[in-house]
């Protein structure tokens, strides 16, 4: 079984067993992913699947054949940021850097679901079908990223000033960045 991860194809591991996490980082050397707490309770293992955020040490890596995964190194270079990246710089999105790979990618997808019209828990308005992306909308939809550093005012400020909602619309999703 093969799948593409940041555009590649490669083969995925013969043991069922191998989590997406420990494959990302031991078979394939992408270790931006980060192993925080290997429980899904802390979003430092968050890649994309497509344009969902998977908590990859929850994940089997065979269940992603035939797939698009991406991780942090697959959203820029180091010669060229991905938007996001940058704002996270600009605006101290980040202090020792631990959960910055997972809060960047879940951010990713965060703004896709958005643009798709899925509503979080602080929706005002379900009968819209784009919601703004406020100070409180945004971090409940982040909620699922913990930083124990206390960076969220940084990193909801690097999404605000990436993403204002007038260019949701014009986001350009993530498999045609690719």
């Amino acid at each position: 079984m093969r799948t593409t991860v940041n555009g590649t194809n490669v083969l995925l591991p013969g043991d069922p067993r191998v989590s997406l996490l420990d494959f990302l980082r031991e078979t394939l050397h992408l270790t931006g992913t980060k192993k925080g707490c290997n429980q899904g309770a802390c979003g430092a293992c968050t890649v994309l699947v497509g344009s969902e955020r998977i908590l990859s040490c929850l994940a089997l890596a065979v269940q992603f054949a035939d797939r698009n995964i991406t991780t942090i190194e697959g959203l820029g270079s180091p010669t060229e940021l991905h938007p996001l990246q940058e704002a996270f710089v600009e605006h101290d999105g980040l202090q020792c850097g631990y959960c910055t790979p997972g809060q960047i990618c879940s951010a990713v997808a965060m703004v896709e679901e958005a643009r798709a019209g899925f509503p979080s828990h602080v929706t005002a308005d379900l009968t819209l079908d784009s919601y703004a992306l406020t100070h409180d909308e945004l971090r409940e939809r982040m909620s699922g990223n913990l930083c124990r550093c206390g960076a969220h005012n940084g990193i909801i400020a690097a999404i605000q000033a990436t993403y204002t909602h007038d260019e949701v619309e014009k986001l350009i999703p993530l498999e045609a960045a690719q």
